[in-house]
């Protein structure tokens, strides 16, 4: 007797596991004691975590709408802060001011990076942007983001070379793993010396792809590389270069969203090595 009430019991029990995973849990009448104790607290247990949910999901929403807010009200205020530096460049003869005026529009401009970086950030974190990754060419990735880093690239008389394997195919999502790219190539565009060259590099192994981005640059001391992808964080090496920290950030968040992760091998003085590795399927 005893055997089949506790093969009963353990029957229950998984049964309420099974309604609670499928979320069709429901508090029911039974005679054992215990076992009704326990189904009630798994009740209030459940009722507790729903609420909780609920508030999380209202919080998010409420995210949303505030980073849409504000993404849209400084829309307006910072393209007539630009509009009006051009035209005052345009319309000022002395040095001293158009020197004014450059710097307002060069500020003008940072703040307009920063309040975008923040907005991406804010949404990927809230999960206000959802991304989808699905099995593609990586070959698509590597020349979009070449091409959008390279008028950057050509200002530093720097070259980018696309090599290796480009046919392969990957797990991504192209706008958001472009947006990951973009950052790392834009870090070693940065900072890397004038004629320098970066290379791009495609690696398919068996269950990743991997995209290796190889620069000539200032390099990054071992005591900093666990913390380069930290939001905000900003080498005192690199203080005088414009940034505000949060490029790498993005890049390993979004990258870890898809299921991959990212690298990085660094000497100080003597380069670095990014590398992306996306999975197959």
């Amino acid at each position: 007797m005893r055997i089949f009430r506790m093969t009963r019991t353990l029957q229950r029990l998984d049964e309420m596991l099974t309604k609670a995973i499928n979320g069709t849990f429901t508090e029911e009448s039974y005679d054992e004691t215990e076992l009704s104790r326990l189904e009630s607290k798994w009740k209030q247990y459940f009722t507790m975590s729903s609420m909780s949910m609920e508030r999380t999901k209202a919080e998010r929403e409420n995210i949303q709408s505030m980073i849409s807010d504000i993404s849209h009200q400084m829309k307006t205020p910072l393209a007539n802060i630009m509009l009006y530096s051009e035209l005052l460049q345009e319309q000022t003869e002395g040095e001293q001011e158009k020197y004014l005026a450059e710097q307002i529009e060069t500020y003008a401009k940072k703040l307009e990076f920063l309040t975008m970086a923040l907005v991406k950030m804010s949404r990927l974190e809230s999960d206000v942007f959802k991304i989808c990754p699905s099995v593609q060419r990586v070959g698509s990735l590597l020349r979009q983001a070449t091409e959008e880093i390279l008028p950057r690239a050509r200002q530093k008389e720097i070259q980018i070379e696309i090599c290796g394997d480009i046919e392969g195919k990957a797990n991504f999502d192209q706008k958001w793993t472009q947006e990951a790219l973009y950052n790392i190539l834009d870090n070693a565009v940065k900072y890397s010396p004038k004629g320098s060259r970066i290379e791009v590099e495609g690696i398919s192994y068996e269950m990743y792809f991997c995209i290796a981005v190889k620069d000539q640059g200032i390099g990054i001391r071992e005591e900093e590389r666990a913390q380069i992808f930290s939001r905000f964080y900003r080498s005192d090496l690199v203080q005088q270069e414009e940034g505000i920290g949060i490029g790498l950030y993005l890049a390993r968040e979004i990258v870890q969203r898809e299921g991959g992760y990212i690298k990085v091998e660094s000497k100080e003085g003597n380069g670095s090595i990014f590398k992306i590795f996306l999975q197959k399927e």
